[in-house]
């Protein structure tokens, strides 16, 4: 999805009281951003914060940290988001370096739409590779959770055998989840998606220590 760049995007940056510029300074300490000791849920790849808004909004007792590569998406979805959001923060870094930012301290991944990577030789890549399942295993606390969430059937494919790989229990396997459930929280690639008929692929993993 194309967005147009936003020419004070460092200003919003550096003027949000919700975004952390200096991620790897909190490895092991989030609990002492939140100020709280409430689960931490994070979504790599959250676009401009649609879905993790509404996540922190409706879930006050879960702190939320969404997840961007890039300034200018990060910006569009600072200046969509509430200040007075106490359970919600986001940042930027790469996944490949998640290990460098969290400690035991996640209780549940989400991976919305992720960039599905179609050519074999990126597989590595995608986001839910064997490699990263592997890197996300010392950020999570205690039972590993991640949620995903694609219109890509190759990737969902693909995601499924590399959980089961991994250990993972999966549950809640929809091939068209909005067919089947009502009053989902969306993402803005999903509302496109879904108003062009297009099937939504979702599965939640579970892989117990």
């Amino acid at each position: 999805m194309r967005t147009r760049n936003l020419k004070n995007k460092e200003e919003i940056l550096n003027n949000s009281l919700k975004f952390i510029d200096n991620p790897k300074d909190y490895k092991g300490k989030w609990k002492e951003l939140f100020k709280n000791d409430n689960p931490i849920y994070i979504e790599i790849g959250m676009g401009k914060g649609q879905f993790i808004r509404a996540m922190a909004k409706k879930y006050p007792n879960i702190n939320f940290i969404g997840i961007e590569k890039f300034d200018n998406i990060i910006a569009k979805a600072l200046k969509r988001t509430d200040e007075k959001l106490n359970n919600l923060y986001i940042t930027r870094f790469d996944a490949k370096d998640i290990e460098e930012v969290f400690n035991k301290e996640i209780e549940r991944i989400y991976l919305n739409f992720s960039d599905p990577w179609p050519k074999v030789r990126h597989h590595k890549r995608r986001l839910t590779s064997e490699n990263l399942l592997k890197k996300y295993h010392s950020c999570f606390k205690g039972e590993r959770k991640i949620n995903l969430r694609t219109d890509n059937s190759d990737l969902f494919v693909y995601s499924i055998e590399t959980l089961s790989k991994a250990g993972y229990i999966l549950t809640d396997v929809s091939l068209d989840l909005h067919k089947t459930k009502e009053n989902i929280i969306t993402t803005e690639y999903e509302d496109k998606f879904v108003s062009k008929n297009m099937p939504i692929y979702e599965l939640k993993a579970i892989q117990k220590k």
